[in-house]
């Protein structure tokens, strides 16, 4: 009897306003093979957002039980909020033959990545082309007020330096290309091959957005 392929593990990360949550729901849209992993989080439901569907919304009670009890993968606290990614629903998923998508932070990339076969995990840094495009960005998205996109650029620095620490980077300058580099990137993971491109442009980029 021939075993099923697991599915396998892609996960998305960059500073808030990049792109990663809207990207994610393209692939999975995408390809009825993808599914996202959804987590769970103490903050307040955003507009429009659906408990099960966009986040698991919990108190901070149950998501500590659920820490105590061992039952994510990883979580992290971000901007005063946890965040985290429940174990037996990955592993379900990837049972069944499902690749899973994570929209995740640095943080719980480096969590996963002590937690599971490298084999199956494949991770991905998203920059903005710019500064000042991040920055309007943040100021134009309707859930976060003036003072709430200042923060989040005091921690973009922090966020960015950890760029390294993934397999691959890419550039959200227009929206359908970065996806379409993200599809070949999936694409080649999944046949076992790497996609093959400069980093040279990537360590400017960096350079300059930290400055």
């Amino acid at each position: 009897m021939v075993s099923k392929k697991l599915g396998m593990m892609f996960v998305l990360s960059s500073p808030s306003g990049v792109g990663k949550t809207t990207l994610t729901k393209m692939l999975e849209k995408s390809n009825s093979n993808y599914t996202i992993s959804v987590s769970h989080t103490t903050r307040q439901p955003r507009q429009n957002e659906q408990d099960g569907k966009d986040y698991y919304f919990v108190n901070n009670e149950k998501f500590e039980e659920l820490i105590e009890n061992g039952s994510f993968f990883e979580y992290a606290v971000i901007f005063g909020n946890y965040y985290g990614t429940l174990k037996k629903t990955v592993l379900h998923y990837q049972n069944i033959g499902k690749d899973v998508l994570f929209d995740i932070d640095w943080q719980g990339t480096q969590q996963l990545k002590k937690k599971v076969d490298n084999s199956s995990l494949v991770t991905i840094f998203i920059l903005p082309p710019n500064i000042e495009t991040l920055k309007n960005r943040l100021v134009n998205r309707d859930q976060f007020g003036k003072q709430l996109a200042e923060e989040r650029m005091k921690k973009f620095r922090e966020e960015v330096s950890h760029w390294s620490e993934y397999d691959y980077v890419v550039i959200n300058n227009d929206l359908d290309e970065c996806f379409n580099k993200l599809v070949t990137i999936i694409d080649c993971e999944k046949k076992g091959k790497k996609y093959q491109y400069s980093t040279k442009a990537i360590e400017n980029l960096v350079k300059s957005l930290k400055e």
